[in-house]
């Protein structure tokens, strides 16, 4: 009876789950900001394979890229009796609340892939900050100087500021030299892409196509963005992005995207279902593998961990077909010109 109530209301609360906690086992909640990338169902896969393995149960919730859902949804997984939470967060300042009410009942958090700013909550992500100077890198090598378009990520995700910021690393002794100038910058609300080719078209248009490169932040903001530079004619130019989507792949194969840092969410998504055992388990966050102490820029420290990404450009397209990652047959669909990774 208890196990069709807790079925009645994740139903009416519009979630999605595998299985409810049952009175042996750990049961791992998971709160997902939206599920309009690619990436995050590779995520949620890894996540549920890792519990699935541990024995343990999964429970997900889909904020559908609102904020205040976001907060019932936390309060609905808790009310569940998760044993932890991994939290996508949607807007890393809203969360609070939600974040307070889950360790008042005890109950670990683990920050997804976005920074939450609560010493409490541990911390697993990618380096974004490399991940900014991984796109920069491969976009001045392309293009070493001309005029220059920065497309960032949302402005309530303080990831976007973390890529920007190894983004101007690495472009500031040509901007220092004069050999670039930023024409134009702004930030994505949402992460959209088609938020992002509309920034791309007002700057486009604010300087009269006279643009040489864009920074996008990830490969939703790329493909938006590519989308505005191909109804111009000027598909082609240097574009970063990251995640490594399937279209954005084909992308770099077919010329149109330069780079993707690959973010193998498939690791990320395990380590994150383990650790969610382990801290449910009574494990110190400090004492999880590879775990450090960090300090974020608004001066919370926390402890996290922090794995590595891969530039992925026409060059080394080969790794993630040889990873499993993408078939070649998708990587390749349409691509024309000698692409080694298609031959």
């Amino acid at each position: 009876m208890r196990n069709a109530i807790l079925a009645a209301v994740a139903l009416t609360a519009g979630f999605s789950t595998t299985a409810f906690a049952q009175d042996e086992g750990l049961t791992v909640g998971v709160s997902w900001s939206n599920f309009q990338e690619e990436r995050w169902k590779t995520d949620e896969a890894a996540i549920k394979a890792a519990l699935e393995e541990a024995g343990a149960e999964y429970v997900s919730a889909d904020a559908q890229s609102s904020s205040s859902k976001q907060l019932s949804d936390v309060e609905s997984l808790i009310a569940q009796g998760v044993d932890a939470l991994i939290i996508l967060a949607q807007d890393t300042q809203a969360i609070g609340p939600a974040v307070d009410a889950a360790f008042n009942e005890g109950i670990p958090v683990i920050a997804y892939d976005r920074l939450i700013e609560d010493d409490r909550a541990f911390y697993l992500t990618f380096d974004n900050v490399e991940v900014g100077r991984m796109q920069a890198r491969a976009v001045l090598e392309a293009a070493p100087e001309g005029n220059y378009v920065m497309i960032k990520g949302s402005p309530t995700d303080p990831n976007a500021d973390f890529l920007r910021g190894g983004q101007q690393e690495v472009l500031q002794e040509a901007i220092d030299e004069g050999r670039i100038t930023i024409v134009g910058e702004a930030y994505t609300d949402g992460w959209l892409p088609a938020n992002a080719q509309r920034n791309m078209e007002q700057i486009l248009t604010a300087q009269d196509n006279q643009v040489d490169a864009v920074v996008a932040s990830n490969d939703g903001t790329a493909g938006g963005a590519v989308a505005a530079l191909t109804a111009q004619g000027m598909d082609g130019i240097p574009v970063s992005g990251q995640d490594a989507d399937h279209a954005a792949l084909n992308r770099v194969a077919q010329g149109t995207q330069t780079v993707s840092v690959w973010k193998d969410s498939r690791e990320l998504g395990r380590e994150a279902g383990e650790i969610a055992i382990e801290l449910a388990s009574g494990t110190e966050m400090s004492a999880i593998e590879g775990a450090e102490e960090w300090t974020s820029p608004a001066g919370t420290t926390l402890t996290a961990k922090f794995l590595d990404p891969v530039p992925v450009t026409i060059e080394n397209l080969d790794a993630v077909v040889d990873a499993g990652w993408i078939d070649q047959e998708t990587l390749c669909q349409g691509v024309s010109g000698d692409v080694a990774a298609c031959n």
